[in-house]
């Protein structure tokens, strides 16, 4: 603990209210370094300058140079408001919630004849039933994976379903019912949904003795194949059932944070638990820990785990999962009653913050807590082998020091039209997502991949963050040979970038996997590593990675300009309505293939309206 650098005057924080709210300090530059809350600004802010600070808060202070507030309604208005601010702007020394991604729900279709299993994220729609939240999409997808084979519902698209002529595989494989090709009506597919619902509303006792009685009836008529049928269908709920529920109660609402109390950054494991079900697990690693007391950290997280975010549910957005009646936690945190009244406000009903202390529910917390521990291990091994087959690299490629950080480059296009390139970044805890960028080629001098690359390159090191900083690479790796290598070091060349190690990597002579050559400035032969080795293997995930992400963009920069081309030119076609045309059948090309009926069962589309959708997309088929 050490004194700051009081650079604040004290009539200042004299001046500051007693009042709650959020206060920012910034830089010379006025970049956030810090964001806080507050029940009175002028007892918070002045604590930072009256007493002794950690390590991470006296370098922090000791680079601002400015302080912003905001004055806040409540003390719950300023935790929320917080939250928003951290999420939104990330600074360097608060607490970051890495993954910014709304959570899945699973999404029943009832507003359909024949509804449809499928995963959902973002903002839901009042017509259509939602189960959940899943902690993550591999939680969600296994579940998703075992209903079908319980209750095999439809999980096709309604374009697919439409134009379905025959029975799919998986109708074979007994997944599925075929109602596209009429193979069960509607009256016996609503019983196959209403138990799916049964089941996942967690009454499941309810339809395995509604199921029960229908097979002791189907083996007293010896109808016994039904009879048999039946029996396996209880016997494969009530055994899923039984590892999900545990000993908790039908109806229990819970989320259950743990994080880890081991030195190092931390780690946090979440449960989310529904109708006594346990749905899953995630595992999260907060940024900016290492100073910080657990229990403070694992409070941040849950404030901005929960808050709402700024347009979400307005077509777009993170939209965050509202608290329930009860959260557990593995240590009791630091501002309890505040943060306990804030998700209470946002849930519009009492929230329970406890550290359950026997039974059942602290059975789960010390289960999630040995999973954060697990999983924080398996990061530290992930990252200590990321390092050594980074050292490797360096040694191979002669560079003056390992890379933190490697930067790959791809471009894509389909016949030199919607030119896109990507940028992937990868360091010692793998592929950093959120630093991946996206470039649209519009300079008309760039007339091949060579000069494309160029661009790409010039304009990545002309960015306002590529100032030598942490957003600096010390790696490039271009997807290319020796004509993307060189029209790169002109560029390096022309900007005098200094620091960064360029080298290009070619696939083979077939274009086979494996067979790849390195290309290096200064050198005439390029470097042709074993077909097995791990570190070409690292560097193939992250080429295949940036072109991935290359054509992911191409895609939906393609398709913009259909939409745009195509569906704007039909009168009687707004924004709202070509909005809701996508949402429902996901392409142009699945409207066109759509029927009239089809079109005019959605709303604000009559069958006039419809019937011009048709030909009119019919008429521009050369461009679908």
């Amino acid at each position: 603990m050490s004194e700051p650098v009081a650079w604040v005057p004290r009539e200042v924080v004299e001046s500051l209210p007693e009042s709650p709210g959020v206060y920012r300090f910034l830089d010379a530059d006025g970049k956030v370094l810090y964001v806080g809350k507050a029940k009175s600004l002028k007892k918070r802010v002045g604590s930072y300058f009256h007493g002794s600070v950690s390590a991470r808060i006296l370098a922090m202070l000791n680079k601002a140079r400015d302080l912003a507030i905001v004055v806040t309604a409540t003390e719950q208005d300023a935790l929320i408001l917080e939250a928003n601010l951290i999420r939104r702007l990330q600074p360097p020394y608060n607490v970051l919630l890495k993954d910014d991604k709304s959570h899945p729900w699973l999404r029943l279709t009832i507003d359909q004849p024949f509804p449809r299993l499928t995963l959902h994220r973002g903002p839901r729609r009042a017509k259509e039933r939602y189960f959940g939240p899943y902690p993550s999409v591999h939680a969600l997808r296994e579940t998703l994976k075992w209903l079908q084979g319980v209750f095999p519902l439809r999980q096709c698209e309604d374009r697919q379903f439409g134009s379905r002529k025959r029975p799919c595989l998986q109708y074979q494989i007994k997944r599925c019912q075929a109602p596209c090709m009429g193979l069960i009506d509607q009256e016996s597919y609503a019983r196959w949904v209403r138990e799916a619902v049964l089941f996942l509303e967690g009454r499941d006792r309810q339809l395995t003795e509604g199921l029960t009685r229908a097979m002791w009836e189907a083996s007293e008529q010896r109808r016994f194949e039904e009879a048999a049928r039946l029996r396996d269908r209880v016997k494969a709920i009530t055994q899923v059932q039984n590892q999900r529920r545990g000993n908790l109660k039908e109806g229990t609402d819970l989320d259950i944070f743990c994080i880890t109390t081991s030195s190092g950054p931390a780690s946090i494991q979440l449960f989310f638990v529904r109708d006594g079900i346990h749905l899953g697990n995630q595992a999260h690693f907060p940024e900016n820990t290492e100073e910080m007391e657990p229990a403070e950290a694992l409070e941040a997280f849950m404030a901005q785990f929960y808050s709402p975010v700024e347009g979400a549910g307005e077509g777009g957005g993170v939209e965050t999962p509202l608290p329930p009646a009860e959260i557990l936690v593995n240590l009791p945190l630091p501002e309890h009653e505040w943060v306990s009244s804030t998700l209470s406000r946002l849930r519009g009903g009492a929230v329970r913050i406890r550290v359950p202390e026997r039974g059942e529910k602290r059975r789960l917390v010390e289960l999630a807590l040995s999973n954060a521990e697990t999983a924080k291990v398996r990061r530290m091994s992930g990252k200590q082998a990321n390092r050594q087959l980074l050292a490797e690299l360096a040694a191979i490629l002669d560079l003056p020091r390992v890379p933190e950080r490697v930067e790959a480059f791809d471009i894509s296009h389909l016949q030199d039209r919607h030119v896109v390139a990507s940028m992937a970044v990868f360091g010692p805890e793998g592929m950093m997502k959120r630093a991946y960028r996206r470039f649209s080629i519009k300079d008309p001098a760039s007339v091949d991949d060579t000069s494309r690359m160029a661009e790409v390159i010039a304009r990545r090191f002309r960015a306002p963050d590529a100032a030598g900083g942490s957003d600096w690479p010390d790696l490039v790796l271009l997807d290319g040979g020796k004509g993307q290598l060189n029209a790169a070091m002109e560029v390096v060349e022309d900007q005098g970038i200094t620091g960064v190690a360029f080298f290009a990597m070619a696939k083979g002579p077939e274009r086979d996997a494996g067979k790849e050559s390195l290309f290096l400035p200064g050198r005439r032969e390029p470097v042709i590593l074993p077909e097995r080795s791990p570190v070409l293997f690292l560097l193939q995930n992250i080429r295949d990675e940036a072109h991935r992400f290359a054509v992911t963009y191409h895609r939906s920069s393609r398709e913009r300009d259909q939409v745009r081309s195509v569906l704007d030119q039909i009168p009687g076609v707004g924004p709202g309505r070509k909005k809701e045309l996508l949402r429902h059948f996901g392409s142009v090309r699945a409207i066109r293939e759509a029927r009239v009926e089809e079109l005019a069962a959605l709303p604000g589309i009559s069958n006039a309206l419809a019937e011009a959708i048709v030909h009119h997309l019919q008429d521009c088929r050369e461009v679908l």
